[in-house]
Formats: structure tokens, sequence, C-alpha cells
């Protein structure tokens, strides 16, 4: 049976919580310019749309990390693919994640930039799913929290699929496995 997806967050409502997190992000940053960080793949929509509604000057860099592969479970290994290219020694750092699942890749990676002497480090997330959590994650900016359900979408995939939906949608009566991302 063929993926049916069911829509959890439609555009409009993205683009305007995208819009408020820009404005959070200006109040927290008004006299310094940030470095936002992709953490890629699927945050480069968010990433995107959050770099074009800020009013304060910004870099962007991008950093590839995984933990899940083409699976839909994270291996709880964290694997850095694409590393920054911006020295962010005594920057103003947002590392911009489209979902926190369980926390472990983005607490990994709040701790890997950490040694590299920012001035502060701080996360957006537009997806957080708090009953997944497996460990105590702290970010800064989060879009929605969701249920553990499995959502594709605005950045985020299945297999690489479903990238290019313009909202978030929920994976129904899939022949893979329906654990979360």
């Amino acid at each position: 049976m063929p993926d049916q997806l069911d829509v959890l967050i439609d555009n409009a409502t993205i683009t305007r919580r995208v819009a408020e997190l820009a404005r959070a992000i200006e109040e927290d940053h008004s006299d310094v310019t940030v470095v936002l960080i992709g953490i890629l793949k699927g945050s480069f929509h968010f990433l995107s749309d959050l770099s074009r509604h800020l009013r304060i000057d910004s870099e962007v860099d991008f950093l590839q990390a995984s933990s899940y592969g083409n699976s839909r479970e994270s291996s709880g290994v964290v694997q850095i693919r694409k590393d920054i290219d911006i020295d962010i020694t005594g920057r103003h750092v947002v590392l911009v994640e489209d979902i926190v699942d369980t926390g472990t890749t983005i607490n990994h990676l709040r701790d890997l930039f950490a040694v590299r002497a920012p001035a502060s480090i701080r996360v957006a997330a537009l997806l957080s799913k708090p009953s997944a959590h497996r460990v105590e994650t702290l970010i800064d900016y989060v879009g929605f929290e969701i249920p553990n359900v499995f959502v594709v979408g605005y950045g985020l995939d299945d297999a690489e699929r479903f990238r290019n939906l313009p909202y978030i949608a929920v994976v129904r009566n899939s022949e893979r496995s329906e654990s979360s991302a």
C-alpha cells in the first residue's frame, strides 16, 4: 500500500511561526551578527525562510549530521558528514534544526560547538517531539511541539522523499516501519 499523507501543519501556519521565531532571535541578538548553522539536509527550507525573515545581520553555514541514515529510527550514533567553514570563535551561533526527536543529535552538536568557543550557542528547531526525547534537551526557539509521529515535508524526508512538500504531514499506511524519525 502506498504512503498516505495527512497534513499536520499547513504552509500558512509554518510561515507565520517562522516569522515569530525570527523576531525572538532578533530580540536575543539585536546588536550582533548571528551565525545561522543549518543542519542538513532537513533544515534547508526552515533556514532559508528564517534567514529571510531576520532583520539583523546574519551569516549562514551548514553542517551535515546524521543519526538515522535511511531509517526512521535513530541509531544513537551521530555522524558528522560535513563540518562548517566559518570560524565561530567569539561568535553568536544559532543551530537551525528541522526536528528534535530523541535529542541525541542536537545535544551532540551543542557539545561539539561549545569546544570551539563561540560567544553563545542557541538552538532553533522547527519541530520538537517532547515525548520522544531520550535526553534532556534545551531548545531555545521551538516552532511547534508535535506528537511522536513520523512526519515529512518542508525539508523533512522519508528516505529522501517528500522534502519538497510546502507543509508538514504525517505518514500513514506505509510499508515501512511506523517508528518515529
